[in-house]
This record gives structure tokens, sequence and C-alpha cells, in this order.
């Protein structure tokens, strides 16, 4: 797989005009220009909603602006602490629709508040002499007027401005008005950065509102709001909830890359977006889960922060702007200047890393050979993680706070790290250098059963993200790579498009289902390997451990229905850094076992085998008894495969022995997912007992040795 950060630099979309927009005027704006660098070259934003109604709020245009000169307001403070986060950029939203339309900037069309200080103009410059950018938010919104028994908008005095009615009421009126802002904004502050747009209004794109922006100013970027708006340089995902683990917002964007991706959500863990009066709790945890989780998918955390009236922020942010600008500088070479591993920039992928240990991966943008694996929640048992290590031959592991070696061991497509002997609270950060990559093949040609116009199965294997292969809607569908020759076929890599979401299985156009095949002669297949894909973002691996010229890959069925399915690059494997071929496994069907209490078997056709097990646990009578053969004797690894939605253990007994707990994680109870325990077990029968004696476990679904 070839990284493209030198072609991404110059490669720009091209785009037929869509008659929606008008005239020849394209539809989408450049995938990547040179505008939008600095927001390329951030990890971090701050989000400042700040306004008439920040309170105690104001009705008065000038009682707001008194008040916000009187409390000492400073342009400074702001960039400052917005220094602290190691962000790169400032949202300033006053003209929100919630917040009373107001203007932080002297204007001299009327309509809705506008101060005569110039506050916007005093942020822009102390924001460029620190090295930081300013984006303005602008609201299509007009339906919030009557805000709090107030009416915001003063459409006398507009449609006087204008020599014509025009009802500030309504969308279409509004849309004047907001067009005509734009404008005067790009008018009076032509050194700001860039436009945030909470979703369109239909006046701005009969007007050609867009292309009027990139053609007056070049350097301003335009951003919007939940929508993927092709025309944009960049969208946003608002802040997302009831995510497993709750830092994980990730599994909720649907835009692949190199598209520019933000994700906005609020520091403070209550409250409204705006200041309310309050000091609520900032969750540190969640936030830095976040950013981190975001860095490890090449995201940009746009961070809200309430600013008072005067601008200052309440205690509790900042305290935790304090605590990042002493947390993030000992890790910063692991966020700063990387992109997300294990998607289109290549590197290792993250997510679960075994034994109920959760985290991310980045890749140095400028050197592949350097990584590092982010450890988000650390193991519940034991002192180790276990990842793919996708090719990349490991020299050397540190813990990147201190400096010291960490063990580590490499074989059978997996990095091993153990013997970490004390784990950060958020995020401990395991500094991966290596010495290239092995075993990837080139050369293959691919083909496939059916094909969207335009996707070709050639697209697979071109070492180009800019490009993919679309199924056309079709499953089952089946992928063919023809290696040239016979060649031993260690495993098989999929990277499939990151434009569905996993927060939900029935969401999700990934695969589920699939069969490995093998040929010499692409004439007579045998089956070699069958099974299910995790509903999981970042590349995928499946093992096989055969020679073959030919090896297909069969899909057999998606988690949505759409049966939509999109891959950017599939890629073999013909040898495993470190040495090992795919481990022989004995696996054992969860239905087909022991069961006592409530324990029963559940249709389950998402599982292995059709079933599962529910109702283990809950007290000691709920168990289930599940009987292994093991080659020889020794420690082994289980890989125990569940579904679960949230987070429950697993109390697990070897031959009797003492329990150990084993966490699993999981997004809902129709999609598998796997844990793995080492564990001490006999040379031929063993039984292992799942259960839990104080709650539910997850529902068992089949367990291997491996």
């Amino acid at each position: 797989m070839r990284r493209l950060l030198t072609l991404l630099a110059t490669v720009t979309m091209v785009a037929a005009a869509l008659a929606g927009f008008g005239g020849s005027r394209p539809a989408r704006a450049d995938l990547t220009n040179p505008r939008q660098d600095f927001l390329r070259a951030s990890t971090a934003g701050v989000f400042l909603h700040w306004g008439m109604l920040t309170s105690p709020g104001y009705t008065s245009c000038s009682a707001w602006e008194n008040a916000i000169t009187s409390g000492g307001w400073n342009a400074g403070y702001w960039v400052s602490e917005a220094r602290k986060l190691h962000a790169g950029y400032l949202t300033l939203a006053t003209f929100h629709s919630k917040l009373g339309y107001g203007r932080a900037w002297p204007s001299s069309i009327p309509g809705t508040c506008s101060t005569k200080r110039d506050f916007l103009g005093e942020l822009i410059t102390a924001a460029h002499a620190a090295g930081l950018r300013v984006i303005l938010y602008m609201t299509n919104d007009a339906q919030w007027h009557d805000y709090r028994n107030h009416e915001w908008m003063d459409s006398s005095a507009y449609s006087s401005y204008k020599g014509h009615s025009v009802d500030l009421d309504t969308q279409d009126g509004f849309g004047e008005y907001s067009y005509d802002n734009f404008f005067d904004v790009m008018r009076s502050h032509p050194a700001l950065d860039g436009f945030w747009i909470d979703n369109d209004n239909q006046y701005w794109l009969d007007h050609d509102l867009y292309p009027q922006i990139y053609q007056l100013h070049p350097n301003m970027t335009i951003s919007n709001n939940n929508e993927d708006t092709p025309i944009m340089d960049m969208i946003s995902n608002e802040q997302k909830t009831g995510m497993t683990p709750a830092y994980d917002m990730p599994q909720a964007y649907y835009t692949a890359q190199p598209r520019l991706t933000e994700a906005d959500y609020k520091l403070p863990s209550s409250g409204a977006w705006w200041y309310d009066g309050s000091n609520s709790a900032v969750d540190y945890a969640l936030n830095i889960g976040r950013y981190i989780a975001n860095a490890g998918s090449s995201v940009k955390s746009l961070m809200a922060e309430t600013a008072q009236v005067n601008g200052q922020f309440p205690a509790n942010q900042v305290n935790f702007n304090t605590f990042m600008n002493s947390y993030l500088p000992p890790i910063w070479e692991s966020i700063g200047g990387d992109e997300g591993g294990g998607f289109m920039y290549g590197g290792m992928p993250g997510g679960n890393f075994g034994s109920g240990a959760y985290g991310y991966t980045t890749i140095n943008k400028t050197n592949p050979d350097l990584q590092y694996v982010h450890v988000v929640t650390k193991p519940t048992s034991g002192n180790s993680v276990k990842l793919r290590d996708s090719g990349y031959v490991v020299s050397a592991v540190t813990n990147l706070r201190t400096g010291a070696p960490i063990t580590f061991n490499q074989g059978n497509g997996f990095l091993t790290i153990s013997g970490v002997s004390t784990w950060d609270q958020y995020d401990t950060v395991l500094k991966v250098t290596m010495s290239g990559r092995t075993g990837i093949v080139t050369g293959v040609r691919a083909s496939a059963t059916a094909s969207a116009s335009g996707h070709a199965a050639a697209n697979l294997v071109d070492g180009s993200y800019l490009t993919y292969w679309d199924s056309n809607k079709t499953t089952p569908v089946s992928i063919t790579l023809d290696q040239g020759s016979a060649r031993t076929v260690a495993y098989l890599a999929v990277n499939q498009r990151e434009d569905t979401i996993t927060q939900t299985a029935s969401s999700s156009a990934r695969i589920k289902n699939y069969k490995i095949l093998t040929s010499n002669d692409n004439s007579t297949y045998a089956t070699v390997k069958s099974g299910s894909l995790p509903n999981a973002r970042g590349a995928q691996f499946i093992d096989i451990g055969k020679s073959a010229r030919y090896v297909r890959l069969e899909v057999d069925g998606v988690y949505a229905s759409s049966k939509q399915l999109r891959i950017d690059e599939m890629w073999l494997g013909s040898a495993y850094p470190g040495g090992g071929m795919p481990p022989a496994t004995v696996e054992a069907e969860a239905s087909g076992n022991t069961l006592s209490g409530a324990a029963a078997v559940a249709s389950c056709p998402a599982c292995s085998g059709g079933a599962k097990v529910r109702f283990i646990g809950n007290n000691a009578s709920n168990y289930e008894i599940v009987n292994l053969t093991a080659a020889t004797a020794g420690n082994h690894e289980l890989i125990i495969t569940y579904e679960v939605n949230g987070t429950r253990s697993f109390d697990l007994s070897v031959n009797g022995g003492a329990s150990v707990p084993v966490s699993c994680t999981g997004t809902d109870f129709n999609s598998p997912a796997t844990a793995s325990v080492t564990v001490p077990l006999n040379a031929g029968s063993n039984t292992i007992k799942f259960s839990n004696t104080s709650a539910y476990a997850p529902d068992l679904d089949a367990v291997t040795i491996r």
C-alpha cells in the first residue's frame, strides 16, 4: 500500500456542474487546496459560543457591549486558552440563532445587533500574532427570531436599507439578510480565515454564495455542520453520545479521508452550549478520550468552551485547559504531525487491543516507520496489549512519557507489547519504531463479480485512496486477487471505505459474513476459511496460511440492509514479520455445550453457527461450560466471541480453577466482538466455565484456542 502524502498535496477533485447550483458552477470545492493547509495541520480548534444570551442575557445591544467591555474582555485570553489545548484555530459563534443573532463587529447593515467595538477584528489580530486562525460561525436559521418572547429581528430597518420589503422572520428573508452579512464581513475583515456554516439556506444556494466566497477570498475555508456538502472544504460532525466506549465518537462519522473532517463537542458535561451561569463539570477521561480518538482517526477536534460575558471561562474549564497544557507536551509528537493509523495513511490499526484494552494508533506524516499506540482504556487483566502489525517490522517499543524500553514480541501477524508496569489514567502512549514492511505482495490484479460504474475492481490494488471499488449494492459478491503465480498467502488485508458508520450494526455497510477460496487455475476453487468480520473501523485482516495463485473473497452479507459495500484497498501478505503462520485453532460453538439455570440458546443470524447463549450470570446458577481440546499443555490464548451492548464481563474458570474476570465491550447484541485471555490448558480435554455471580454476562457466541 503506497502512502499518499505527497499526492494529496497536489491532487484536486474535479466534478461536473450540478443544475441545482446554477450555471457552470463546480459542484465541489477542491478536495485539497492550500487554503486548507492550516486545518490539515491542526489537531484541534476551540468553538466559542458567546453572544447576547450569554448569562445573564441581554436584549439591548448596547447593554451587551458595555458588559463585555466593562468586564475586561481581551482577545488574547481566548488565544492563550486555545494554546493550552494545542488548538490551531478558533471558531467564533455570536451570530447564532439561540444567542440573539448578535454580530460582535461593526456593520452598516441593520437587522440585528451589531457592536461598535470590533471584537471579531481584535480576535483575528491576536490569533494571527500567535499563529492561530479564526473562523466565523454563520447561521441559516430564522426560526428562533422570537426566542424567549423577544423579537430579535428588525425587518423594518433592513427593508428600508434594501429598498424593498423583507421579512427577516422567514427563511428566505433571513437568507437575504445573512447573505449580505457574508459580503459585509469579507469586506471589513479580509484577514478572516473562513466560515463555519450551520446548514444551508436556499437563498444562498440560489445566489451562488459559496463560489463567490472562493472567488473573492481564495484564502477563506468553508466548513459545514452535519452535512457533507461537496462544495465546502470540511464536514463537521456534531457531538454524538451513546458510544461504547463513550469517547469513541468516530463510530458515528461517515466521511472518508482525505476529505477534511472535524468533530465538534462541548467540554462541559452539562449545561447549555453557551454560558448559562453554571460552572459545569468537565469529564477529563471523556474529553481526553475524544481528543485522542479523533487524532487517531485523522479528524479535527473542535472543542466548545462556554465563555462568560467578559470572555473568561468558568473555573472547571480553565482547570481542564491548564491540565492539558502540561499533559499534552510530553506526548505531542504522537498527535501533532501524525495521521490516524490503520486507514489511508498506512500504519497498524487501532481498536480492540485485547484483555479489555482499547485505543488508537497514529503514524508520523513523513516517516511511516514511526508509529504510536495510544491505550486509552487499559487492560482489565494482565499488562499487555496486542494488535495487528500490518506487515511492519518492529525494532523497538518505548514508553513515550518516560523513554523506558518496553518488552515486545512479534509473530503470526501480531505485535504484543507486554510488561507495561504503569498505565496512564487517560492515555498510555507507546512509541513503536519500525524498520520497514515485509511480505506485502506487489503486482496483484483484481476482478469482481459486480462493480458500480467508475468504481472497478482495479481500484482495489492501485495503491490510491482517491479511488475505490463499489459493489453496486450487490451481495453476495466476490473479489478475486491474482498474484500471477502460486505463492504462500499468509493473510488478506481489507481496508473498507470509511464512509459508513459503525455505531450500530444496522447502519454499517461493512463486511459481515465471508468466505475465502483459493485456486491455482482460476477454475477449481476450494473454500479454506469462513467467518464474520467485526463491525469495526480500520483495516481488517483474515489469516489464510495457504499456497495459491488466486485468492477469492466472497462477501455473503454486510451488516446493513442496503447491501452497499465499498472498499478502498486490499492487499495480500506472503509472510509475517517475526515469522510464523496463522496458528492452528480449535473452535467450540457456545450453543453446543453444557448449560445451567437460565442460560439458553438463542437464534443469532450474525453469530458463528447462527446461534448464541444468553442469560449467563446474574447468579451462581446461570452458567455455561464449554469443552475444548488442546493439542499441548501450557499457556494458550482463548479468543472469546460475544455480543453485548455496552460493557459486561465473564467470570472465566478453567478446569475448575479460580475465576478470572474478562471484560467485554460491544455496540449491540447482534454484532459479534472478541476478547482474548491467556490461560493454562491441559493436553487433551478442558472445561471452560463462563459465569458471573453478580450481574448478567455478555451473550456467548464461540470460544477458540489460538
